[in-house]
């Protein structure tokens, strides 16, 4: 089991930041895995950071994921993991979104009306349907 963070960062015209992974090709939440001696909410910033190059406020809490039967497999297939994920509310600060080129291929802001169309990662589209619901308390599992 691996904690892992993610953000659903939005910015003022509404759109939401997703990356594009280099080693799958898929649209997903900016994250990833929390270190040692690190905080949640700080590894959620510097993966934004990271893997968008943009400076990011979390906001709120979208959820907590932990179902048992969603199993990720690296595409490395030198890893497979249940993922333990908690979902952030983020909001831009600073920066353009660009990729990192190492893990992301790409960075960009979408209207969420557009996301539903593209190839996202295992988990991510319940995550972003998640963090657009407009809920009042966050997703519990």
């Amino acid at each position: 089991m691996t904690p892992s963070v993610f953000v659903a960062v939005r910015e003022e015209q509404g759109r939401l930041l997703l990356v594009r992974r280099c080693d799958s090709g898929g649209w997903e939440l900016p994250g990833g895995r929390v270190d040692v001696g690190e905080s949640a909410v700080g590894a959620a910033v510097r993966e934004v950071a990271e893997e968008a190059g943009l400076r990011v406020r979390i906001t709120g809490l979208v959820g907590l994921f932990t179902d048992p039967a969603h199993i990720v497999e690296a595409a490395t297939g030198r890893e497979i993991r249940q993922q333990f994920v908690v979902c952030f509310h983020g909001w831009a600060v600073w920066g353009r979104p660009h990729p990192d080129g190492h893990e992301t291929a790409d960075a960009a802001w979408f209207d969420p009306a557009d996301v539903e169309a593209l190839r996202l990662e295992p988990g991510a589209r319940r995550w972003i349907h998640h963090a657009l619901s407009g809920a009042s308390d966050p997703h519990l599992e």
